[in-house]
């Protein structure tokens, strides 16, 4: 028999939770009021008596009620109510004030490494996360159905962030319009700014908008540098016009004019890089920024473009000066770099940037690379061309543009008729699925795993629905600088963002975690055999994306796969599924599940057999996904990078190499900084273990994180095999 508990999945029949909750009552009231042992196996028997192939928990304990009255036990009968009940309460119970002095104690082990771009003992990121703690208590108690709160709670799915969520204006992820901004003006704050009449001006103004953005969302955010290319010439005229007011030579001029403007660009890029990491949003954290370095995006504006790019890249080679004054790695801003025709061709005029881009790999983890034709064999707009864009954030994709037939949604000002439109569209949020919970529920059967994988699918679409209708209440009012003044919309004062919710204008996540565990139990395959566990691996990311696709035909919503780079849920999806599962050797035995389609990380492989098998899972979650090779320090082996490098360009969409890049405080230990059996984080020169005097920076999901991670992330960056011998193209 399965019993169908609140949260709606699904788990067998056990005797033993019936007879001890039964014993918990009957040790509560007097002696001549208790069931025997045989009358309490008597109860067990009638419910199994029953023969049902399913029951609601609900059910079971309806019947324990009628059964101990029938016995004439109405004080046990009652005392069972009352516990029933008194259960009920814990599980509606308010955590808040206990959530809230772990906090400021510092005593959490969950809010300490919750997000790895967050130091939770700053009062900046206090007062963020005590604002979230409310808001996920309020989301918890009133806004969501209790099952969804249940499998959230059970790590059947993932809400996530309830942290926000009482807040019914604040969405995820998005591509700012920050040509419109910048080229047609906006506002901040009620101060009007105009177009900037130079390069420098236009990167500083930049940054405030990147800000005021990122504090009214709470995901990542990208922009294009191809925005910024067109005030390079404009300070290049203003220079020239200098230089020909003193009467030069035309040689004299340029010359002079050329210098100047390299110190500007030089200054710009240092403006942009320090007010990045210097600023605090009200999410507590400098921007989580991605800047797209992407050629293809202008034919006018491409010297200067290349110009800019150029200098990004050898500023991060550079990297950034900690406190002690020594440069390391910054997390943010994550860097992504388009490799296409005009920088993939050796004797090409742009192919020295790619050069560059892999030297900055090497040195700093970033850029990722996007390939522009991959990308424009897999996203294709309803006017059949191919489109290459950002990701929003570390790897949310939009789905190809459907709204060009609409017009100007939006009212951009840099709208184009006819023409596919992504800056300026954002995506609602996410739920995940637990893809091994689904596969250790079913027990191996396999009619049964689908029967629950829809069940499943459906509860996370309910959630995905209440996170819609929550943005569905929203005006422009509520943050102006997204709605009103271009960042993504330029609407009325008043006017409802609903339009910009369906018909393709924003897409809203369906996530999924631990395909290698899912396929592994149910199989005893890997998804990587090319054989059996493969097949079922993309069976399953097909029913998924088949889901989607009912679901948005029937409301007119982008539902979209989405590869969830979950942080601290790896370490709470394995620990559920230990609790409910026990310890099953291969599946859950570690602390964390694995990221989305990925192959696991202590898995053997090389990265071109990696990264070609991820591909084809990676066509299957169009909303967001990216792939990555584990590398040594490969400074003195920059062919190995661009031997890498070419082959993402011909066989995946988005990918990124995972490079090391530390450095000890103590000794002065610049390279690796090791993880011991104990999970404990120390330096292989000096022995130095204290956090606060060594700098990590490691590939979480994605992104770059610097805060150090909580024991299931820890002990999967341990576990991580190389995928590159160092001895490729050498």
């Amino acid at each position: 028999m399965k019993i169908i508990k609140r949260d709606g999945h699904i788990v067998d029949y056990s005797p033993e939770k019936i007879e001890a909750a039964i014993e918990k009552a009957n040790a509560e009231v007097p002696e001549e009021e208790q069931v025997s042992p045989v009358q309490i196996k008597n109860i067990i028997k009638y419910i199994e008596g029953l023969k049902k192939k399913r029951m609601l928990v609900e059910d079971i304990q309806d019947i324990i009620e009628m059964r101990l009255m029938n016995l004439g036990k109405y004080v046990l009968a009652k005392k069972y109510i009352t516990y029933r009940y008194t259960r009920e309460l814990v599980r509606r119970s308010n955590t808040t004030d206990r959530s809230i002095k772990e906090l400021i104690n510092g005593e959490s082990e969950y809010w300490n490494t919750e997000n790895s771009n967050k130091n939770a003992t700053v009062i900046t990121t206090q007062r963020d996360y005590l604002a979230g703690i409310t808001s996920t208590d309020i989301t918890r108690r009133f806004l969501l159905p209790e099952d969804i709160v249940e499998a959230h709670d059970e790590g059947v799915i993932h809400f996530h962030d309830a942290d926000y969520y009482a807040q019914n204006a604040l969405h995820n992820c998005d591509l700012i319009n920050l040509e419109d901004m910048l080229q047609n003006g906006t506002n901040i704050n009620g101060v009007m700014i105009e177009k900037p009449h130079r390069f420098l001006t236009a990167m500083t103004i930049a940054t405030q908008l990147i800000t005021a953005v990122s504090s009214s969302q709470y995901g990542g955010c990208t922009i294009t540098l191809t925005h910024l290319a067109p005030f390079i010439r404009a300070s290049y005229e203003k220079y020239l016009d200098k230089y020909k007011k003193r009467k030069l030579t035309k040689e004299q001029i340029e010359k002079f004019a050329k210098e100047d403007l390299a110190k500007e660009i030089t200054d710009g890029v240092q403006t942009f890089q320090y007010q990045i990491n210097s600023m605090t949003t009200t999410n507590g954290q400098a921007p989580f920024l991605s800047v797209c370095m992407y050629l293809g995006e202008t034919e006018e504006y491409k010297d200067e473009l290349a110009m800019l790019i150029e200098e990004f890249l050898k500023q991060r080679i550079q990297g950034m000066k900690n406190e002690q004054g020594v440069y390391i790695t910054p997390a943010f801003p994550k860097l992504l770099y388009v490799l296409e025709e005009d920088n993939m061709d050796k004797k090409g005029k742009y192919y020295y940037l790619t050069e560059l881009a892999a030297k900055c790999t090497a040195k700093r983890m970033v850029p990722d690379y996007i390939s522009e034709k991959v990308m424009k064999e897999l996203k294709i707009n309803e006017l059949g061309q191919g489109d290459c864009y950002p990701c929003m954030g570390c790897r949310s994709f939009l789905t190809p543009d459907r709204s060009i037939s609409l017009g100007n949604v939006a009212k951009a000002k840099n709208y184009v008729p006819g023409k596919g439109k992504y800056y300026g569209r954002f995506n609602q949020g996410v739920v995940t699925i637990n893809l091994p919970d689904v596969a250790l529920s079913a027990g191996k059967d396999m009619d049964l795993f689908w029967q629950i994988f829809d069940e499943r699918l459906e509860l996370c679409h309910r959630a995905l629905q209440a996170r819609h209708k929550r943005l569905a209440k929203v005006t422009s009012d509520v943050a102006p600088i997204l709605w009103q003044h271009g960042a993504l919309a330029r609407l009325d004062k008043g006017e409802s963002i609903h339009d910009l919710l369906h018909n393709g204008y924003s897409t809203i996540s369906l996530g999924y975690a631990g395909l290698y565990e899912c396929v592994k139990y149910m199989t005893g395959h890997s998804h990587t055999d090319n054989g059996k566990g493969k097949d079922f691996g993309l069976a399953v990311m097909q029913h998924m994306n088949d889901m989607c696709k009912k679901w948005k035909d029937e409301e007119n919503i982008d539902y979209s796969v989405y590869g969830t780079p979950i942080e601290s849920t790896t370490y709470k999806f394995a620990k559920c599924l230990r609790e409910r599962f026990g310890v099953i050797k291969g599946i859950t035995d570690r602390d964390y599940i694995t990221n989305s389609y990925h192959v696991p990380v202590f898995e053997e492989i090389d990265a071109f057999t990696k990264l070609k098998l991820e591909s084809e899972f990676q066509r299957l979650s169009p909303g967001g996904a990216i792939s990555y090779v584990e590398t040594p320090n490969l400074e003195n082996n920059i062919p190995a990078v661009l031997e890498i490098i070419e082959f993402i360009y011909n066989n995946i969409m988005y990918a990124e190499l995972n490079t090391k890049s530390d450095y000890c405080h103590q000794c002065g230990y610049t390279g690796e900084i090791l993880i011991d059996d104990n999970l404990e984080w120390y330096c292989p020169n000096c022995g130095n273990r204290d956090h606060d005097k060594m700098n990590v920076a490691r590939r979480t999901c994605g992104y770059i994180g610097a805060n150090f991670w909580n024991k299931g992330r820890t002990q999967e960056i341990k576990e991580r095999v190389l995928h590159v011998d160092n001895k490729i193209a050498e």
